[in-house]
């Protein structure tokens, strides 16, 4: 391992550099412990945090992980690791949750809301009253956890809205879902921990769960949620460290728990001494008065991670969220939030405490869920359609998408070709799915970004796509066609 103190190349990028070649070309095996970091500083003769940069670099990147107490060792990266190979380069990207679509697309991919309705207005006037409040204090550092009349506001969120009382110490700010489950898996995840996760499931979670070289089982879902019968039985088999669930409208799904399921949860959990990972971003989005809480509602024993991300309520790009934390995590949920960014921006979080203070997120919510039940009502009478094709759905009455069912002889990845043919961009289901290439014939279909105009639109296209795809197989699926 050499580096050059003459280059203008970082010390902890050449090193970074230097271990990755060696990872690459098998010059190092797998499982192989690399040298401490004080030894490996003093040999190179360099700063412990020139060790601890590249070490960290690598580890991001997949190429090692790390066990307290013991060390950093390589774990070459497998790039087509437990799911599907489709031959097809957006869908690659799409397992590891990018969704490139071409401008010009209907757009039934991306989960995002639609730009029109963000709250700029209200939001300006938070910002500027910052600025004018603060000053120059608006950009100094926040508490690592979090601005703290921002993590009073969002108690005060959670007590309105779904009737939570927690204390604003355990509260973290993140920036955005993702960071959260990044976080999670970086201070609480070690190679070989066994982690349950409902199938399918959100991509992205097990992308950030393989990085640390967790094993991932997954526990299909049923309309109420994970079935309890496997999910008793892996318990006992796997001995999880944890569960990763989203409790409504899940994706891809859109499946609700029921209340027993909740409940068993919870139960289960003190049983076994496991926690669960509950990743809300869609709870707020019901569009019947069924209204949903979190499984962290319920969670009187300390055994639930909560993560909410304001990205699909709010505007996503501004990349606010928190977790709560239970007491036992909650040093180690910090110090793996400052390793990663120090903290989230402190001029956006004093702009969303008075946001949420003046009650501006109360209009926006009744705003944002008239527009989305017209389309989400759009989307199911033109879906209704494509019954006669034997494609199937279930009506969840929330969130931004409907996962359909179609035929058990067509394979979604065609439907996905065929439609991105036409400028119809959907998401087969098979990435969604863990460790199994049979279920080829569901695909999401998400509405918030797109006009009731394109959905009527794209509906038609995808029903040409599934006629085009029936004739090309000689008609021999359906006389009608």
């Amino acid at each position: 391992m050499l580096i050059d103190k003459s280059l203008n190349t970082p010390l902890y990028i050449q090193l970074y550099n230097n271990i990755k070649d060696m990872i690459e070309k098998e010059q190092i095996e797998e499982g192989e412990k690399l040298p401490s970091i004080r030894s490996l500083a003093k040999k190179l003769e360099v700063n412990n945090i020139t060790i601890v940069n590249a070490y960290n670099l690598l580890e991001q990147e997949g190429y090692v992980y790390s066990i307290k107490g013991s060390g950093t060792y390589v774990r070459r990266p497998n790039y087509n690791i437990d799911l599907p190979y489709i031959e097809d380069g957006d869908i690659e990207l799409m397992i590891g949750g990018v969704l490139p679509i071409s401008k010009d697309s209907i757009n039934f991919a991306t989960v995002s809301p639609t730009p029109e309705i963000f709250p700029i207005t209200q939001f300006k006037q938070s910002l500027i009253e910052v600025l004018d409040r603060d000053k120059g204090n608006a950009f100094l550092y926040p508490e690592i956890n979090g601005y703290e009349p921002f993590r009073e506001s969002i108690c005060n969120f959670l007590q309105e809205n779904y009737s939570m009382t927690v204390s604003k110490d355990q509260i973290q700010v993140i920036s955005g879902g993702q960071q959260g489950i990044d976080i999670i898996t970086k201070a609480l995840i070690s190679q070989g921990d066994t982690i349950l996760v409902e199938n399918p499931t959100y991509s992205g979670a097990i992308a950030a769960f393989q990085s640390r070289g967790a094993k991932i089982i997954g526990v299909p879902m049923e309309k109420g949620g994970m079935d309890l019968e496997i999910l008793n039985r892996y318990i006992k088999r796997y001995n999880p460290k944890f569960i990763y669930m989203m409790t409504n409208y899940q994706s891809p799904t859109t499946y609700c728990y029921s209340e027993n399921k909740k409940r068993e949860l919870i139960a289960l959990s003190k049983k076994y001494d496991f926690y669960i990972i509950e990743d809300d971003f869609l709870t707020d989005l019901n569009y019947d008065e069924d209204k949903k809480l979190p499984l962290k509602s319920m969670d009187h024993m300390d055994k639930v991670i909560y993560i909410k991300s304001f990205s699909k309520i709010f505007m996503p790009g501004v990349r606010i969220g928190f977790m709560i934390v239970p007491d036992r995590l909650f040093k180690d949920i910090v110090k793996a939030k400052h390793t990663t960014d120090i903290s989230s921006s402190g001029f956006l979080q004093r702009a969303f405490d008075l946001y949420l203070r003046k009650g501006y997120w109360k209009n926006h919510m009744e705003t944002i869920k008239e527009v989305y039940t017209d389309k989400y009502t759009t989307m199911v009478e033109q879906l209704e359609r494509l019954k006669k094709y034997n494609i199937s759905f279930v009506e969840p009455k929330g969130g931004l998408s409907i996962w359909a069912k179609l035929p058990e002889e067509m394979d979604a990845i065609d439907l996905y070709d065929e439609c991105g043919e036409n400028n119809v961009a959907i998401v087969p289901g098979k990435i969604f799915f863990i460790n199994d290439s049979i279920y080829s014939n569901y695909i999401r279909l998400s509405f918030g970004a797109i006009s009731n105009e394109e959905i009527v639109n794209g509906v038609k296209i995808i029903e040409n796509s599934i006629k085009k795809l029936y004739k090309s197989d000689n008609n021999k699926y359906l006389p009608f066609v």
